[in-house]
């Protein structure tokens, strides 16, 4: 492996996703953010939203069949974490093939600054008829309902849950890249069952797939979010660093990602480099023999090794 590529792939663990957030370290992975940092009690953050997540909030499950809160807490309310990161034990980054496969995943984060819609970027998905997983935020969907109608209703894309407010998953108030995250092991859950409530609601069938704000979640949190239902799903390549990267950072970052990765990009950032640079970058893959598909059902074959 060549060390430019050794330096996309390792710097991409560590980017800021400023795409993910109204707050960011304001420059590209090549600048080196700071390490995210342990804080006290961080500020919630934004209201409940309206619709399915507020009968969350009051205690209860909306969701047929998944635990309470209270039961959550219960469970896991004395555990104490012992990783924290954007790759634990029961995420997933890469697909269980070593085929020519790819999966493309792109997330829409919502409020101040993310709430914008990529039309280009999902043009070209259609154009060429590559399939990707979109993590969608309660307060993007809020935002843009029209669009979310359509998205949902094409084949092509999956919708996973990328929360409620948009914190890292934590249950002690660590934050990342200056977003603050959940505090205990009742807001991890209603980080995830919020969305997971009105995705469901809106889509006739639960989510599979979570993505945390900015990724960063810890190994207790990862436990609560398969305890709902669901799968944390990480990345193996930055194929936008958090939607600052040029048209032409975005395609190097598509064509050497090694076969099996999981790529992360973001949708709700029109006229940054993602759609140009994943329209250079797809007929090239496409011509080398690369095929897009869905993340598949997690098996013990797809877990992070």
């Amino acid at each position: 492996m060549s060390a430019s590529r050794r330096q996309l792939l390792s710097g991409a663990m560590l980017t800021a996703l400023t795409g993910c957030g109204a707050r960011g370290p304001g420059g590209s992975r090549r600048g080196g953010p700071p390490a995210p940092a342990a804080t006290g009690r961080g500020r919630p953050g934004s209201g409940p939203v309206d619709g399915p997540p507020a009968t969350v909030f009051a205690g209860r499950s909306a969701v047929s069949g998944l635990p309470s809160r209270a039961a959550i807490v219960a469970r896991y309310g004395g555990l104490a974490p012992h990783g924290w990161g954007l790759h634990l034990p029961g995420t997933v980054s890469t697909l269980p093939s070593a085929d020519k496969v790819l999966a493309l995943t792109f997330d829409a984060c919502g409020g101040p600054g993310g709430n914008g819609y990529d039309h280009g970027l999902v043009t070209t998905l259609r154009r060429y008829g590559v399939p990707a997983t979109l993590f969608l935020n309660a307060r993007w969907i809020d935002a843009n309902r029209p669009v979310f109608a359509a998205l949902a209703a094409d084949p092509l894309f999956e919708i996973g849950n990328h929360g409620t407010r948009h914190r890292p998953l934590s249950t002690t108030g660590r934050s990342a890249y200056g977003i603050p995250g959940t505090r205990d092991c009742g807001e991890v859950f209603d980080e995830v069952a919020g969305n997971h409530a009105r995705l469901t609601a809106l889509l006739g069938t639960p989510p599979r797939f979570f993505r945390p704000g900015t990724a960063f979640c810890d190994d207790v949190a990862v436990r609560i979010v398969g305890e709902l239902d669901e799968t944390v799903v990480a990345f193996a390549v930055n194929g936008d660093g958090g939607a600052t990267f040029t048209p032409a950072q975005v395609t190097s970052a598509l064509l050497t990602a090694p076969a099996g990765a999981i790529v992360i990009g973001h949708l709700n950032h029109p006229g940054r480099g993602t759609a140009r640079g994943v329209a250079a970058a797809l007929p090239r893959l496409l011509g080398a023999g690369f095929r897009f598909v869905h993340l598949p059902a997690p098996t013990a074959g797809s877990r992070l090794r």
